[in-house]
């Protein structure tokens, strides 16, 4: 496990990058290794991207910091965004602007303040009293401590959640009812993360409000039954939703182990069909697969662009061929010619339904397994480089890779969005290529 924290952290670099390309490139300081520390006289005027076994910032970065690591340790200040993905991450010092954080312990100390918003998703959140977050607060986690103040509005889904700080605006909670699903106790948190730089904290599950908690604004919450408000902690108005159930389905509670086991499951059910199609593609179209690589990797960002524009052309080819099938049925039907009408608007149907599953194969197989096999050759060209242009090793180790990266909560989505639009566009771009190709042919 230790050998592949450093190809996991790359691969994780990799795909931060790719969500910071909405920024206009500019100049950054790239680092890694198994230890990486800025000290605390250390003052750098560019971005930095940091990929590291354990990261420590005592100094001052001016730009933005984008990490991937074990463990991640912000004591100095960050003066843009801080984008961070790793087992731990603590903030005690400040970042001027948003911070986006996703581990599995994710820690914000007495003295850290954060200029924008938090954006959180995790195992564990705590946001220790004297903790300052200016903007919004948005968590996703299994538990949230929440003792340090929000400036506006916080967008809470945890299962087990405990309120103790002032929230300047709104809250909204949807919080797991432990009456309904772990019947009032389980096991502590601390038991499934051992060896946390921070001592996490036994949050119980369901809503919990300290009395000297502060909502200023509206409180709006979900549960199954009304909860014990503390008097004068909510400003503003009170409401409670009913969680949605089915009535037409037995709602079936999954044990912890139970849910964790379906987990593992579905992430070796993606691992195993994308190897095997890509193990098949590898097989029958070689050439094919390898353009499509060195488009993503000598193109990303136009890559990411072309992959917009080809989601949005399959829609409006949809919407056309519906339109011609419609007009042209009209069109013959009123000529009398029905035989003509019926034939247009089955070819019509055929297809649609070819460029719908053409579609459907493309991005739900051929995208990530272009991009997996190009992440873990390029893994391996920098850990193992005899190994990097081996048959089958580069696309194993990056679907693996991949398949972890899709299957984190809460942000997995964005890993798996970034990898179909980096295939669309390379797919786009090599469709061009060829017709121009033919194009320039037929003029010759």
């Amino acid at each position: 496990m230790k050998n592949m924290l450093k190809p996991l952290s790359f691969f994780l670099l990799i795909a931060l990058v790719a969500l910071a390309l909405a920024t206009p490139v500019q100049a950054f300081d790239g680092r890694a290794g198994d230890v990486v520390v800025i000290a605390a006289d250390e003052v750098i005027d560019d971005d930095v991207y940091i990929s590291a076994g354990e990261f420590t910032l005592e100094g001052t970065i001016k730009g933005d910091l984008v990490v991937a690591g074990g463990t991640i340790i912000i004591n100095g200040s960050v003066e843009g965004d801080l984008i961070a993905a790793g087992q731990s991450i603590i903030i005690n010092g400040s970042v001027a602007d948003d911070a986006r954080i996703a581990g599995a312990v994710l820690y914000v100390g007495e003295k850290a303040t954060i200029g924008g918003d938090l954006v959180s998703a995790g195992a564990s959140l705590e946001t220790q009293d004297g903790s300052k977050v200016d903007e919004d607060l948005v968590v996703g986690a299994a538990q949230a401590l929440l003792a340090g103040d929000v400036g506006e509005d916080a967008l809470i889904g945890t299962g087990a959640l405990d309120l103790r700080g002032e929230f300047g605006g709104n809250v909204k909670a949807e919080v797991g009812d432990p009456d309904h699903e772990t019947g009032g106790g389980g096991p502590s948190m601390s038991n499934f993360i051992p060896d946390a730089p921070v001592k996490i904290p036994n949050v119980l599950p369901g809503l919990n409000i300290a009395k000297d908690a502060k909502i200023k604004g509206n409180f709006e919450y979900t549960q199954f039954q009304d909860i014990n408000i503390p008097a004068n902690v909510v400003g503003g108005k009170i409401t409670r939703k009913e969680p949605v159930v089915d009535p037409h389905e037995e709602k079936v509670q999954l044990t912890p182990a139970q849910s964790a086991a379906n987990w593992v499951f579905d992430l070796l059910r993606r691992m195993v069909t994308l190897i095997a199609l890509g193990l098949l593609l590898g097989w029958l179209v070689p050439s094919f697969v390898n353009a499509l690589m060195e488009k993503v990797q000598s193109k990303p960002v136009p890559s990411l662009g072309w992959g917009f524009v080809s989601y949005a052309a399959f829609f409006f080819v949809i919407f056309v061929l519906i339109a011609l099938m419609v007009v042209g049925g009209l069109f013959f039907g009123a000529l009398t010619l029905g035989g003509l009408s019926g034939t247009i608007i089955w070819v019509g149907i055929l297809a649609i339904f070819a460029l719908a599953v053409g579609f459907v194969l493309a991005t739900a197989f051929l995208t990530k397994i272009v991009v997996a096999r190009l992440g873990g050759k390029l893994l391996l060209q920098r850990v193992k480089p005899e190994m990097a242009d081996n048959k089958y090793l580069p696309l194993i180790v990056g679907v693996v890779i991949l398949a972890f990266l899709m299957a984190i909560p809460f942000i997995g989505w964005v890993f798996s969005l970034l990898a179909v639009l980096a295939g669309l566009g390379a797919l786009w771009m090599w469709g061009s290529e060829i017709w121009q190709a033919r194009k320039q042919s037929a003029a010759g």
